[in-house]
């Protein structure tokens, strides 16, 4: 295997796991596993669901909007689709990554809901899995569109 060919496997390999870990972490606060535990922090008062049912709401509708305005270029994995355009439209003008963000504050508000160390811990991760994909996808984007660091540059976060 040449040396160009094994450099692409690992990005490859890499933005699999990338994407894996996501949706494994993601999936971790929908089904229950036994063997860890999520004793509460403290008590989760009415308020408290009800405020991190509104920050699911809020974060789905979000999901939504950039789901639709990214369109046929929407992928999971960082690296951009071939035939992919740069969006720069809709819910894009405000932020780089709202659909990263949404999958976060949809995490936040079940950890609001649940108030256990355990939420706390698959949010904090699901944060450093985002943290590095949005990194990994933002060298590909400024690879792949001339523009886009003009666009970084505009849109903050």
């Amino acid at each position: 295997m040449s040396k160009f060919k094994l450099k692409n496997f690992f990005k490859a390999a890499y933005d699999l796991m990338l994407v894996f870990l996501q949706f494994f972490i993601i999936s971790l606060h929908f089904f229950q596993w036994e063997f860890l535990p999520k004793k509460q922090i403290i008590q989760a008062s009415p308020f408290s669901y009800f405020m991190g049912l509104l920050i699911i709401i809020i974060a789905f509708i979000l999901m939504l909007v950039s789901i639709k305005d990214l369109g046929r270029n929407l992928s999971p994995f960082p690296r951009p689709i071939n035939n992919s355009n740069l969006v720069t439209t809709g819910i894009y003008r405000f932020t780089r990554h709202p659909m990263y963000y949404s999958l976060l504050f949809i995490s936040i508000g079940v950890f609001i809901i649940k108030l256990s160390i355990y939420y706390l811990f698959l949010t904090i991760s699901l944060s450093l899995i985002i943290k590095f994909k949005i990194a990994l996808e933002e060298k590909y984007l400024i690879n792949k569109f001339k523009n886009y660091l003009l666009y970084k540059n505009e849109v903050k976060v």
